[in-house]
């Protein structure tokens, strides 16, 4: 089930790792598919089928490629956190044709009030982070913003799991930044060679970790092909606990 050759997995076992960090958003709290609850919600408060958006599936289809699109530019600095709550929600509008006078001034708002008391997480999300609890010291580091990041956090029971909740907001910086790595092994008390970081995104959570110094594994549920640069990848939560 794990992607990586037998050698690989065997390297790994052998590394005394005594720290491992966690990327939160579509790593363990699935945002793709909170968003999607969310804006069905939304959908239907703000009969958006009345200002010409007649597919919510559709809706939900452009939006999610914006946010994605525009929080790799977030994650790399090309863009500041207002400027990705003010373009995600106005560019799917107007791409599904709504006149831009009609576009609901406070649906960014309901969606980010909203949105981070949704609790689904990716399967065995639980079970793994319990398993690892007990071989290793846990972190998070989240791109994510401070507000929605505790509220994620405490919301799906995942605090109890983790010694230190790093966020970026917070920071002042942003993975790939090798600063925001350097700040979160310190605080750990330990250094990268002790450490190993699990994340979805290339840019920031593992090619940051890497550039680094810090080994890093690839979270891959969509199986979209891996890049020859990244040494290791899962696509379940739970291969973690064959691998670690």
């Amino acid at each position: 089930m794990f992607s990586t050759p037998q050698s690989d997995i065997v390297n790994l076992n052998s590394k005394s790792y005594k720290h491992i960090f966690f990327d939160l958003d579509h790593t363990i709290w699935d945002f793709d598919r909170n968003a999607e609850e969310t804006l069905l919600e939304l959908y239907s408060v703000y009969k958006l089928a009345d200002i010409g958006v007649q597919s919510a599936a559709e809706f939900i289809e452009i939006y999610t490629r914006n946010n994605h699109q525009l929080w790799a530019e977030y994650h790399l600095g090309k863009i500041s956190k207002d400027v990705l709550r003010e373009t995600r929600f106005k560019k799917t509008f107007l791409e599904m044709g709504v006149h831009p006078e009609a576009v609901p001034a406070a649906f960014e708002d309901d969606y980010v009030r909203l949105g981070p008391y949704k609790t689904n997480l990716f399967p065995h999300a639980h079970e793994t982070l319990a398993y690892l609890q007990s071989r290793y010291t846990l972190h998070l580091i989240s791109n994510g913003f401070k507000e929605s990041t505790e509220i994620k956090v405490s919301g799906t029971g995942l605090g109890k799991y983790f010694q230190n909740v790093i966020i970026s907001e917070v920071v002042g910086v942003n993975k790939p930044d090798p600063l925001i790595f350097q700040h979160a092994v310190e605080l750990a008390g330990t250094t990268k060679e002790e450490s190993l970081m699990i994340g979805d995104s290339l840019e920031a959570d593992v090619r940051g970790a890497l550039g680094f110094g810090m080994d890093a594994i690839y979270f891959n549920p969509f199986r979209v092909e891996k890049p020859a640069d990244i040494p290791m990848q899962i696509h379940h939560l739970k291969e973690l606990t064959l691998i670690l």
